[in-house]
């Protein structure tokens, strides 16, 4: 699957019932406009983000921090896909990476669309769709 049929559609879960191509099928990430530019965004059309301190495809982000920036996990028997790949985390689950970056929702964006996590701490930025 090549990254142009990465979209968004305003009736996202029209076009999962309908089968559409709209995510990657295992991830269900997708792509939205935001204020700030395309960015990726979970099945709910809700904001992904990427954190600077992730180092070598492990994630820094665990108990206060996860609370607030609740790690994009996979489902059991979840495979990578394309640029997506898997981290096993601490506890055992699996986190959904985007070219070896972990990916993580931030707890304050109240809507799909929503980009409040992006600059928090200077640390914190959305996760874009490369290309």
């Amino acid at each position: 699957m090549t990254k142009s049929r990465l979209t968004l559609v305003p009736a996202t879960l029209a076009a999962f019932v309908l089968g559409s191509a709209i995510a990657y099928a295992e991830t269900g990430i997708m792509t939205a406009n935001s204020s700030v530019g395309e960015v990726l965004t979970n099945a709910d059309g809700m904001t992904l983000y990427r954190y600077d301190k992730d180092m070598d495809g492990k994630s820094a982000c665990y108990d206060k921090c996860a609370e607030n920036w609740p790690p994009l996990l996979a489902p059991a028997g979840a495979m990578p896909e394309d640029d997506f790949g898997l981290i096993e985390r601490q506890d055992g689950s699996m986190q959904w990476t985007y070219y070896g970056q972990p990916l993580y929702l931030w707890k304050n964006d109240a809507k799909p669309g929503d980009v409040t996590g992006d600059g928090v701490g200077g640390a914190w930025h959305v996760a874009a769709p490369q290309g």
